[in-house]
């Protein structure tokens, strides 16, 4: 399977039709279909790591102030309480929380709702511990890549550019900053060397970086993507974009090279 770290963006990305959407539905209907999906969520970013193992996950509303029709919809995927348990087995010996109260956030179901709309394949969600360091997060990519090979579709969803302070809420759709500019271009360019360690000390690489993520929680996911990466993959940019000047639509997707 590839692996694959969506920019998500503005949650009305679930009740839209747009550039956006339109090539997420296509990433369904061109990916071998998986077995299951397990997706880390910008959203689920709190102190330790846990993943779902609910049989029927709910669908978090984890927003304020937008429309009513967003808070209406559903994505009604099962869980995967299989998948779980072996991930859990998978970072042994960190410890790992078998999540029953966590369900899927809208960094999941904003997007697979478009990629997978029957809302049939399995999502178990895993959480980002907020009180690691970048590597830690890139090394649980490293222990789950076996499940690449099992049909298990290994999903990032996050930004890699995401400063909401300069976002244009409903003012007239600026340029892109140039600093989101350039960490865009300067991360793609070590995606496709497949030179990871900046990517992952992206703090150092200087005011652009930290203007593109001036919090983890969104940058983070793309991480466990990269950690699963195989010598034979190779990388492509299924959706680019710059939303509201300031948050990067960018999607990664890592599979075989054909």
């Amino acid at each position: 399977m590839p692996a694959i770290f969506f920019g998500h963006g503005n949650p009305m990305n679930a009740v839209s039709s747009n550039a956006y959407t339109d090539a997420w539905r296509r990433i369904g209907e061109e990916t071998p279909r998986p077995r299951a999906i397990l997706c880390v969520s910008a959203h689920w970013f709190v102190p330790g790591t846990s993943v779902t193992i609910g049989t029927a996950p709910r669908t978090i509303h984890d927003f304020g102030g937008f429309p009513r029709e967003l808070y209406q919809v559903q994505y009604p995927a099962p869980g995967d309480p299989e998948l779980a348990r072996r991930v859990q087995q998978m970072l042994a010996p960190l410890p790992v929380e078998l999540d029953e109260s966590w369900g899927l956030d809208h960094g999941s179901w904003s997007v697979l709702c478009h990629v997978y709309p029957q809302a049939d394949v399995p999502v178990v969600q895993l959480s980002i511990d907020e009180t690691q360091p970048p590597a830690f997060h890139y090394e649980i990519g490293r222990k789950l890549a076996p499940l690449r090979g099992d049909g298990v579709l290994v999903v990032g969803s996050g930004n890699l550019v995401h400063n909401l302070h300069a976002y244009a809420w409903g003012r007239h759709v600026p340029e892109p900053y140039d600093w989101a500019i350039r960490f865009e271009e300067t991360a793609k360019k070590l995606l496709l060397a497949g030179d990871d360690q900046p990517l992952v000390d992206y703090e150092s690489l200087g005011r652009d970086a930290l203007l593109s993520a001036p919090t983890p929680d969104h940058y983070l996911p793309l991480l466990y993507v990269i950690g699963t990466r195989q010598r034979d993959d190779a990388v492509t940019f299924p959706v680019e974009g710059i939303d509201g000047g300031s948050v990067s639509m960018l999607t990664v997707q890592l599979e075989p090279r054909k």
